[in-house]
């Protein structure tokens, strides 16, 4: 089993910053997908941002040149999320997400092998 632990959000003021930090413990795989959907209260949960274990990103064009997605270091256990320009529309719980990579409208649609529990943003207008 994989566990997944988030970290980092809270409340800000809209055009503020955060960044969350996601890490990775157990039956871990350094060829694993890593990324971030939130949902929003009475939305369906949507896919923000993923990291593959070569480095290629993806972004949601919601968030597209205001977050983006790292991996700490080349252990590719912990990812971050800095999200930049917050808008008030951000506001959700971010899950974090990890996995095998099957194709990207997979990924998108339905997220992969692994979940956070949450993390709340509270972005304030």
């Amino acid at each position: 089993q994989v566990q997944l632990v988030e970290s980092g959000g809270g409340l800000v003021q809209a055009g503020g910053s955060l960044r969350l930090s996601c890490t990775a413990s157990g039956r871990t795989s350094s060829s694993y997908t890593m990324g971030w959907f939130r949902q929003a209260p009475a939305k369906e949960r949507e896919f923000v941002a993923a990291i593959s274990w070569t480095g290629v990103t993806y972004y949601a064009d919601s968030v597209k040149g205001r977050f983006t997605i790292s991996f700490r270091d080349n252990a590719k256990n912990t990812v971050y999320l800095q999200m930049n320009s917050l808008k008030p529309e951000d506001t959700a719980v971010y899950y974090c997400n990890a996995g095998r990579f099957v194709t990207l409208a997979t990924m998108k649609n339905y997220g992969m092998d692994y979940w956070g529990i949450g993390t709340l943003v509270t972005v304030s207008s």
